[in-house]
C-alpha cells in the first residue's frame, strides 16, 4: 500500500486546505494544450486509495490532471463548475455517499461526466432507475489496475 507523500516530498505540496497537490511547471499553454489535458476529480474516503488513483492516473497518462479528495464534503465545497471533464466517485463513503455527492455536484455542473467506483456488488440497472442521471457513465469495480482504469476513463472521455 502506498502511503501519502508529505508536504515536503519533491514534486508535491499541500494546498491551502491541506490537500496534496502535484507541482506543475508553468509554461505558456496553447489552445490545443488545454483541449488535450483532461481534468479528473477523484473522491474516495480512503486517502491511500485517493492518492494511489491520482498518482496512477497521472503517471499512466500525461494528459490527465487529477485532483483528489478523501472527504466528499470538502470535494463539494471546493468544486469548480465547468472545470472537470470527469468525476470518479466512490459509492460508499461516510458523511455523504457517492450518489448524494454526485447529485449535488451535478447541480453545480450538469455537463460533467461521472463514473462511480465500488468494492461492493452493485446492480447498475437498479442504480440507474433510482438515479436516472444522464451524466452517469460507468461503474468501476475496485480493485482495478491503473492500466484498466486509464482505458476505462479514456473511453468515457471520448
Amino acid at each position: 500500500m502506498v502511503k501519502p507523500l508529505t508536504g515536503n516530498s519533491p514534486g508535491f505540496h499541500r494546498d491551502d486546505v491541506g490537500h496534496l497537490e502535484r507541482d506543475h511547471i508553468s509554461s505558456p499553454s496553447t489552445s490545443s494544450d488545454r483541449h488535450q489535458h483532461k481534468r479528473i476529480l477523484v473522491v474516495d474516503d480512503d486517502s491511500d486509495i485517493a492518492f494511489t488513483l491520482r498518482v496512477g492516473l497521472e503517471n499512466s497518462d500525461a494528459n490527465m490532471q487529477v485532483y483528489s479528495y478523501d472527504n466528499p464534503v470538502n470535494a463539494l465545497l471546493d468544486f469548480k463548475p465547468n472545470f472537470y471533464d470527469l468525476l470518479l466517485i466512490d459509492v460508499n463513503m461516510p458523511l455523504m455517499d457517492g450518489f448524494e455527492l454526485c447529485k449535488k455536484l451535478l447541480q453545480k455542473d450538469i455537463n460533467v461526466k461521472v463514473c462511480f467506483m465500488t468494492a461492493g456488488e452493485i446492480n447498475m440497472n437498479a442504480v440507474r432507475e433510482v438515479h436516472p442521471l444522464k451524466s452517469i457513465g460507468c461503474f468501476i469495480k475496485k480493485p482495478i489496475t491503473a492500466d484498466a482504469l486509464v482505458r476505462r476513463i479514456r473511453a468515457e472521455l471520448e
